[in-house]
């Protein structure tokens, strides 16, 4: 294991341990945990509420507070939602983002090294020239 597999991993397992104390409360206070549909509507909320603070952080929608610090807590949060959706469908996420990774990135290699061999001086790739006449 790398040292960023075993740092993902320690992320992952604190963040169950911090799911555990919401399923706590929300045993206390509800009588139950959340379902997975109610887990998905939170994380959903975040990923919108980051959308505004997107804009905020471009100035194109007001906001009070800080949209940087916001933004760092939401994006931390969204994290910490994929690990707990992906703990509750028995994804192992860091092994599905490995595979995901090493997979997009040989995919990207091979399309880049298509197209800058094809490339021509004028932006045109070799594809696009007329047929010889």
């Amino acid at each position: 294991m790398t040292g960023r597999e075993t740092e993902l991993s320690a992320a992952n397992d604190r963040a169950l341990r911090v799911r555990a104390l919401y399923e706590q409360l929300e045993q206390h206070l509800n009588g139950r945990t959340w379902t997975l549909h109610e887990l998905m509507l939170g994380f959903g909320n975040d990923v919108g509420h980051i959308g505004r603070l997107l804009l905020a952080h471009d100035g194109t929608w007001t906001m009070s507070g800080n949209p940087t610090a916001e933004l760092e807590h939401k994006l931390a949060e969204s994290v910490w939602w994929c690990f707990v959706l992906a703990d509750r469908l028995g994804i192992d996420l860091g092994s599905a983002y490995a595979a995901t990774m090493t997979r997009i990135e040989r995919d990207l290699e091979q399309s880049v090294s298509r197209n800058l061999e094809t490339a021509r001086p004028g932006g045109r790739s070799a594809s696009s020239r007329s047929p010889a006449r």
